[in-house]
């Protein structure tokens, strides 16, 4: 009886373990609780990145207004550079006068804003007597000293260096000549003359 109990005991163990075999399941992983202050720390570090953005953002705004742009090179200046730069063409009469001359040209187109590119000397001078840019004696000054490039340029005509030398002064004459006056200092208040400040 013992052993038949024992079996039956057994066989029903087995049964139900067949039985509730296909309904076995794994262990289930730990279930993770959500941290309450999880919010507050994403929170946080979004507001530092936000700051760190924007004092980049000013730090390169700020940077930027402080960088100056030099200021442009004044025409007479720039002309002036020319003519001295034209002196190294001495040696070649015709070379020499078209830079002069082309430089005077410049000039006055950007001192003036006389516009006049591309004419002939004859149609440069016409219309530069049309305005009063230029004093009288300017404007025979400079008819001359064009027409004497011209006779380089066009006719062939090779002067010597003294002459040359003639023609860079006048050029430089009349920039020096026709050049803004220099800005007056802040602050400085104009002379008046001592007649003038007396009561009659």
């Amino acid at each position: 009886m013992t052993n038949g109990a024992s079996i039956q005991s057994i066989t029903a163990q087995a049964s139900a373990a067949a039985r509730t075999n296909g309904f076995l399941k794994d262990i289930r992983p730990p279930v993770e609780i959500p941290n309450g202050w999880a919010w507050l720390i994403w929170l946080v570090g979004l507001l530092v990145a936000a700051g760190i953005a924007y004092w980049l953002w000013h730090r390169w705004k700020t940077a930027k207004s402080k960088i100056v742009s030099a200021p442009p090179i004044p025409a007479h200046l720039q002309a002036l550079r020319r003519l001295e730069r034209a002196l190294d063409q001495i040696h070649d009469p015709r070379e020499f006068c078209i830079l002069v001359s082309d430089t005077v040209r410049w000039y006055l187109e950007e001192r003036f804003d006389f516009h006049a590119p591309e004419r002939t000397t004859e149609e440069f001078l016409y219309e530069l007597k049309t305005t009063d840019i230029l004093t009288t004696d300017q404007k025979q000054s400079l008819g001359i000293f064009l027409e004497r490039c011209d006779l380089v340029k066009f006719a062939r005509y090779e002067p010597g260096e003294p002459e040359l030398r003639d023609l860079h002064r006048a050029a430089v004459r009349l920039v020096e000549e026709t050049q803004p006056p220099p800005p007056a200092a802040p602050g400085a208040t104009q002379a008046v003359p001592i007649a003038a400040e007396a009561k009659p």
